[in-house]
């Protein structure tokens, strides 16, 4: 997996002029229902922050180019659970991981609307509240209004610590460096222990 990922990010960097369209389906991939819960976009869009930290990518096309995915992505679930809603529970997934539909429901129950934007954060749960969403007749219009404004969010969050760690790579700055790694993994920490209390 470490290999694939360096090796995506050297092809990026040797190709810089394509990494809109890979940064647009790693986004659209992690939004997914289901496939979001395999792919590892979280580390691809970090690394692709550290490259425009050391100034080989573009942030505002990158970021743009990550929305696009991010909307488009969430915006099939939800059409998705919408129009197939009485297929979603004789998937094979979901009867090998039942788990992952009912805690979509649960976050969905409690927190109706934001569930949308708060649930573009959480791991397995993005990758299923979009598709609760349309199965549970969210109006389109409040849908896709939480499901831009959280993908507007969600992209500058997701490159901006890569961002910080490839400028302060690029300048030899070792200290920043570990600083910031050390400030990532705080964060992922609160972000699993808030997980857990949602």
């Amino acid at each position: 997996m470490a290999e694939s990922f360096h090796a995506l990010l050297d092809w990026i960097t040797a190709h810089p002029q394509h990494a809109g369209w890979v940064i647009f389906l790693v986004s659209l991939s992690e939004s997914l229902a289901i496939i979001g819960l395999l792919v590892p976009g979280v580390v691809i869009l970090l690394g692709a922050g550290s490259l425009i930290g050391a100034g080989v990518l573009d942030f505002w096309s990158s970021a743009a180019w990550a929305v696009a995915g991010a909307i488009l992505g969430d915006g099939l679930s939800y059409l998705l659970g919408r129009h197939f809603d009485y297929l979603a529970g004789r998937w094979r997934w979901f009867r090998m991981h039942p788990d992952h539909l009912r805690k979509g429901h649960e976050f969905f129950e409690k927190w109706g609307d934001l569930s949308v934007m708060l649930g573009r954060f959480f791991g397995p749960i993005r990758a299923v509240v979009p598709l609760i969403a349309g199965m549970m007749d969210m109006p389109p219009r409040r849908f896709y209004a939480a499901n831009v404004l959280s993908a507007l969010v969600w992209a500058p969050a997701y490159l901006a610590p890569g961002m910080l760690v490839g400028e302060a790579m690029e300048n030899g700055n070792w200290n920043q460096v570990l600083l910031l790694g050390a400030a990532l993994g705080l964060g992922l920490a609160l972000l699993m222990l808030i997980r857990r209390r949602l």
